[in-house]
């Protein structure tokens, strides 16, 4: 099963994207410059919006999770993993996450990508507010059945 969803979000003149080991969009608009790890704002869900039939698949164990960030001509494509411990309960916030924590913001863990990976062509243009991010979100759950 494969279920997608498409937001947008937009750049904020505080986008730095240095964080190590996660990567998080907002439905927020206010963002500090202590937001290292915030890539967008103002997007237009949180994870509580998202179709049901995403959220049930992402916290199927070892489902796959592919992020899209799209600005300009620029493309930044991460994945990683679902969990049966994310419950996508957060009303504004996605993180993704290098690591195998979970809390409710969490969308994906063992991403192979956090902030300071993406391209700095990318973040320059998301330093500014009339920057519009356009954002896919993919997870892709393995069929356990065997088909004769």
């Amino acid at each position: 099963m494969r279920v997608v969803e498409h937001l947008v979000a937009w750049g904020h003149p505080n986008v730095r994207a240095t964080h190590r080991t996660t990567l998080e969009f907002t439905k927020e608009a206010h963002l500090t410059p202590r937001g290292d790890c915030i890539v967008a704002v103002r997007a237009e869900r949180g994870p509580l919006e998202l179709k049901p039939e995403f959220r049930e698949a992402v916290r199927a164990d070892g489902s796959r999770v592919e992020l899209v960030l799209e600005v300009g001509e620029f493309r930044e494509v991460i994945s990683g993993f679902g969990s049966s411990r994310l419950s996508l309960s957060h009303p504004t916030d996605f993180v993704v996450r290098k690591s195998r924590y979970t809390c409710p913001r969490t969308l994906m863990i063992r991403a192979d990508k956090a902030a300071c990976d993406l391209s700095r062509s990318l973040i320059r243009l998301l330093q500014s507010p009339d920057t519009q991010c356009k954002i896919t979100l993919t997870v892709q759950v393995q069929s356990n059945r065997r088909r004769v």
